[in-house]
């Protein structure tokens, strides 16, 4: 899996399943129509032209195919906190995409950034995303209650984090010693 900046042109994969029920089910947003798709796309496109950057939106790409994607938006900068999202084509589901994506988006955010903490939420229903992310070394921290308006009522949010001491205690740096 590879992880790369989001194009113009992602939009068609993107909507494969961002027009999937399953996919939204414990979002805000969606099923998507096209316009809804591409109108998300091209915002998320823009953002890498900001100055300074909050949104890095990236698409996963197995084999060349796009299955999924990925956001790591900073949430503060002075105080160094972040937060990641994802999505994955259910066709993909259970084979380590999701994983893999929150991996590189943690990387990102702890060894480019120089983030301090980065957290997350699921719908307490999306047992899989929960899995991802306790997978990932973040720390269930509590739920939040009636934390966004969706289909089916209102949804509460697990929330998960993982700091800059505990990413570093678990993964080896990539970057090179500094001094």
């Amino acid at each position: 899996m590879t992880l790369s900046r989001i194009e113009l042109a992602d939009w068609r994969a993107v909507h494969a399943w961002a027009s999937l029920v399953e996919v939204c089910r414990f979002q805000t947003w969606g099923p998507n129509t096209e316009e809804q798709t591409r109108a998300f796309v091209m915002t998320a496109v823009e953002a890498w032209s900001h100055t300074p950057q909050q949104r890095f939106a990236s698409v996963a790409r197995v084999d060349g195919d796009v299955v999924g994607m990925g956001e790591l938006h900073v949430r503060s900068r002075g105080k160094r906190q972040g937060e990641i999202t994802y999505a994955v084509h259910p066709r993909v589901w259970g084979q380590g995409v999701g994983t893999a994506i929150g991996r590189e988006l943690l990387a990102r955010g702890f060894e480019d950034l120089e983030l301090h903490r980065i957290y997350a939420t699921c719908d307490p229903r999306n047992l899989g995303s929960a899995r991802v992310l306790s997978k990932l070394g973040m720390t269930w921290e509590g739920r939040h209650r009636h934390t966004a308006l969706i289909r089916d009522g209102w949804r509460d949010s697990e929330m998960f984090s993982i700091l800059e001491d505990e990413w570093h205690a678990v993964t080896p740096s990539s970057r090179p010693p500094q001094g």
